[in-house]
């Protein structure tokens, strides 16, 4: 028989399951709907600030007759003139002039503005209009009080108009705060995406070979350990891909559009970029996608057909959003006993860990044992996984008895021998 070198085999698969997945159409409509629908909420979102702020600044201008009552003794006739506003005998002669169309608007300032709500009367011109009267009602007691300040310096205190920076200390450390927990929290935002848009390639990726009755003869010339590590790493790599895909909008946000996008522009305070975090984020990141990838793999591996398979797929996909049911206590109180079993129970720890590691409250023991658990678990479930595949590749009708298979010996398909499935 001849021999086949085992690189060029997994070079092999790694650029046919590579090439095979990034070339389909649906893949990139897939990869590609997240970083459009990023870009088209974030440019939702600056078009309606863009117009709030018009638009706010146009109803606090805007030009209508106005009356006013002032209990208050606030506003002054040189305030009223300049909104072109003119003193009611009364509330409710204000009111009926409203209602008689004699003017637009009628203004009841009361004795205490600060502790009583004013009350502001208007012509109904539709539900977006109407807010210019509160606006303006608005604008012209601010006048009419910064008036009274006198004071440029005052008026800003007054108005709150006064920028806090906040230094807290974790010993004698300073600590970072919000900006120190958004680049580490970067990695959990990237898991899920990867997760939800790959956990159906993960679990076809042995199950297409089994439907289209094509493994025997792929095991003829392929070692098992072979075709389920390229597998696994051409996920890996499409992975990749789809990583660079997602972060793609912000680059170019950040080349294009520096100022919309800036810190100060979303009210951010400065990142720090913590060397420590972002290393231990980047390791529970990659071990727990291999993790997720190689118990798919394995479980593509067992099922016969991937209808079945998708019931399995909808409980691992669940034990990822499981510790969100405990954000609360994650952070609050990261030590109890149920934030420790999510953090260290193989399949809810890349979420737990990628948590706790974001906000600080992960420590470097912590860290590495649940690096190793996702990593050691990953090599545990590779080996089951090509297991479980060398010896039901060939159970095209049933599920293979997973007990059986991790017993029984290493079995292989032979060109001379036709395979039989197992338990027939």
């Amino acid at each position: 028989m001849a021999q086949h070198n085992p690189h060029h085999n997994l070079g092999t698969v790694l650029s046919f399951e590579f090439i095979r997945t990034v070339t389909k159409g649906r893949f990139w409509i897939g990869t590609l709907s997240v970083p459009i629908i990023i870009a088209v909420v974030f440019g939702l979102i600056f078009l309606s600030n863009t117009t709030t702020d018009t638009a706010a600044d146009a109803q606090k201008s805007a030009q209508f007759s106005i009356s006013y009552t002032d209990a208050s003794g606030l506003i002054t006739a040189a305030d009223a003139a300049l909104f072109r506003a003119t003193p009611a005998a009364s509330p409710d002669a204000g009111i009926q002039a409203v209602q008689s169309g004699a003017v637009d608007a009628f203004f009841d300032y009361p004795a205490q503005p600060e502790s009583t709500t004013v009350r502001v009367y208007g012509a109904d011109q539709g539900i977006f209009e109407n807010g210019k009267y509160a606006a303006v009602a608005q604008a012209l007691l601010t006048h009419a009080v910064n008036q009274k300040i006198d004071s440029p310096q005052l008026s800003a205190l007054a108005a709150g108009q006064v920028k806090i920076e906040t230094v807290t200390y974790d010993g004698t450390q300073e600590s970072g705060g919000l900006g120190s927990v958004i680049p580490p929290m970067v990695f959990l935002v990237i898991f899920y995406g990867l997760i939800v848009l790959l956990a159906g390639q993960m679990l076809n990726s042995t199950l297409e070979e089994k439907e289209n009755r094509v493994t025997e003869m792929i095991l003829t010339t392929l070692k098992p350990t072979t075709l389920i590590a390229g597998k696994v790493i051409a996920l890996f790599g499409i992975g990749l891909v789809q990583m660079l895909v997602f972060l793609s909008p912000i680059v170019i946000g950040r080349l294009f559009f520096p100022e919309e996008l800036s810190l100060t522009a979303l009210d951010l305070p400065p990142l720090i970029l913590d060397p420590v975090r972002m290393t231990v984020g980047l390791l529970i990141l990659v071990g727990g996608f291999a993790l997720f990838t190689t118990t798919l793999v394995a479980i593509g591996a067992v099922m016969p057909t991937a209808k079945e398979a998708g019931n399995f797929m909808g409980v691992m996909m669940a034990l990822i959003f499981v510790p969100f049911y405990a954000v609360a206590l994650v952070i609050s109180d990261p030590q109890s006993v149920i934030v420790q079993i999510f953090t260290f129970f193989p399949f809810s720890a890349p979420v737990t860990a990628l948590l706790r590691n974001g906000f600080g409250s992960l420590s470097l023991p912590e860290a590495g044992i649940v690096i190793a658990i996702l990593f050691v678990g990953a090599a545990v479930m590779l080996r089951v996984a090509v297991r479980l595949f060398q010896y039901g590749s060939i159970s095209y009708t049933s599920k293979v008895n997973v007990r059986t298979a991790l017993r029984a010996g290493p079995r292989r398909p032979s060109a001379d021998k036709p395979p039989t499935t197992p338990g027939r």
